[in-house]
């Protein structure tokens, strides 16, 4: 699609002319510009309803609504008024439009048709002026999105169509076309670096558990964060298996390593001023008689011992290394994890929002901020050391569950804190119930891309 911005009205060309509530005309009474209303003013003119005042990611949610539902029959050529409206409004919208065109029929021999208006058609933007800084967030908007449907395509995959060797050849792809360094580190490594606790999770599958490390390394940088993605490529819950009624959905289980994916892919493309590290623990949770079992007690990258209690809870396990491994090796100023760890956030928190877990107050902040602009919200949680008694063990120096029907979450994220040296700017990120949801993509659930805008807009303010 070519995105441009112009200030004189094309003819006979779809206008497609947005309102909110009490600014619609008065001549129309029939068109009330309630949320998500359309209208066709003529043959060539859509009117958009966008409720009372509206914000910025409502109105990303409205357009990317608005034209998925219509996605077969659109224009190959359409302008957006976008007089009067600023930057960071014109964004939005462009990704959502954009987020609008994603076709979910991966694997379909005989798919729905799409209109040619997402590939190969032209979104004009009209202003009353050119303005270099709508330009700007015309590019941004429209890197984000192509990211954002990369992700979503890798989290909607199924898990025969997605190993860990997956991840890293997507990784690796992306490096290459984009500027940055991945390293993969195979079994015998992670078996040589003392990787145990991904080792262990990884057993009981054929195919080999593996890191996936990346670096973007602008030229000029003040900071280094490191991003750690879970990437359980699928998960039977191991030994601990899961029941069958959604066990289909647990090939999302790699929500936080796509979120990490997306962000230094998109970091690197728009050359943001802040070094990335990007680490990536992946395997699968496999049922096998090679399968670790409740109650072994295993080790770790750091060199703690844990006695895990349910192999159901192993995203935390690899999570544990890959901390060690971020921390330890390249010394960040910030260390953020994203990872679908817990059905506890979802009984807390439901669809709306991840969990955060930080000491910090201050990377909380910045967090909760960037989640509030972008619409992928963040609730802070708390991990007070009245929860390590939880995972304390009688024959480990920690255990991977207590085993009780409360405070999951924050128990969770209370044992990542023990890998992670006690930095004073880590943070956790839970995001079981965003990273793939119910969305307009499709009846059941589907992939999000979660975190890629989230981390975006968090690392731009980085100095």
């Amino acid at each position: 699609m070519q995105i441009k911005q112009i200030s004189d009205a094309l003819e006979d060309v779809l206008l497609i002319r947005p309102f909110e509530q009490g600014s619609e005309p008065e001549n129309q009474a029939m068109f009330k510009a309630e949320k998500g209303e359309m209208w066709w003013y003529s043959s060539k003119e859509l009117w958009i309803g966008l409720g009372k005042s509206p914000q910025p990611p409502a109105i990303l949610r409205i357009f990317r609504s608005l034209f998925f539902k219509r996605k077969d029959r659109w224009a190959d050529e359409i302008v957006l008024d976008c007089k009067g409206r600023n930057p960071e409004w014109i964004e939005n919208a462009v990704n959502g439009i954009i987020l609008g065109g994603y076709d979910l029929q991966l694997y379909k021999t005989e798919p729905k048709p799409i209109s040619a208006f997402f590939k190969t058609g032209t979104l004009s933007v009209l202003t009353e002026k050119y303005m270099s800084e709508i330009d700007e967030a015309l590019y941004v908007a429209q890197m984000t999105a192509l990211v954002q449907l990369r992700i979503m395509d890798l989290m909607n995959a199924p898990s025969n169509y997605k190993s860990p060797a997956t991840l890293a050849e997507w990784a690796i792809a992306s490096g290459e076309n984009n500027g940055y360094k991945v390293t993969v580190l195979d079994k015998s490594k992670l078996e040589e670096l003392g990787m145990h606790a991904l080792l262990a999770v990884g057993k009981g599958s054929e195919a080999p558990p593996l890191m996936i490390v990346t670096e973007y390394e602008p030229e000029h940088y003040n900071k280094t964060i490191a991003l750690v993605g879970k990437g359980v490529t699928f998960d039977t819950g191991g030994i601990s298996i899961k029941t069958a009624a959604n066990m289909h959905l647990m090939k999302s289980d790699m929500g936080g390593a796509a979120a990490v994916l997306g962000a230094v892919e998109l970091a690197a493309q728009l050359k943001l001023p802040v070094r990335i590290i990007g680490v990536i623990p992946s395997t699968e949770n496999s049922v096998d008689g090679l399968s670790m079992k409740p109650g072994d007690v295993i080790g770790s990258y750091s060199g703690k011992t844990i006695e895990v209690i349910d192999t159901d809870a192993e995203g935390r396990l690899i999570l544990a290394d890959g901390l060690s491994y971020a921390i330890r090796e390249f010394k960040p100023d910030t260390i953020i994890d994203l990872a679908t760890l817990t059905g506890s956030v979802i009984q807390t928190l439901g669809y709306e929002a991840a969990g955060l877990f930080t000491p910090s107050d201050a990377l909380a902040e910045a967090l909760a901020r960037a989640g509030e602009s972008t619409g992928e919200r963040i609730w802070r949680l708390p991990i007070w050391d009245a929860y390590k008694e939880e995972i304390a063990s009688d024959i480990a120096d920690v255990k991977n569950y207590h085993g009780k029907p409360l405070a999951g979450a924050i128990v969770a994220a209370k044992f990542l804190e023990a890998f992670t040296d006690e930095h004073p700017a880590w943070a956790h990120l839970d995001i079981a119930g965003t990273a793939f949801g119910d969305t307009e993509f499709a009846p059941g659930r589907a992939g999000t891309a979660y975190g890629v805008r989230l981390l975006r807009v968090f690392l731009s303010g980085v100095i």
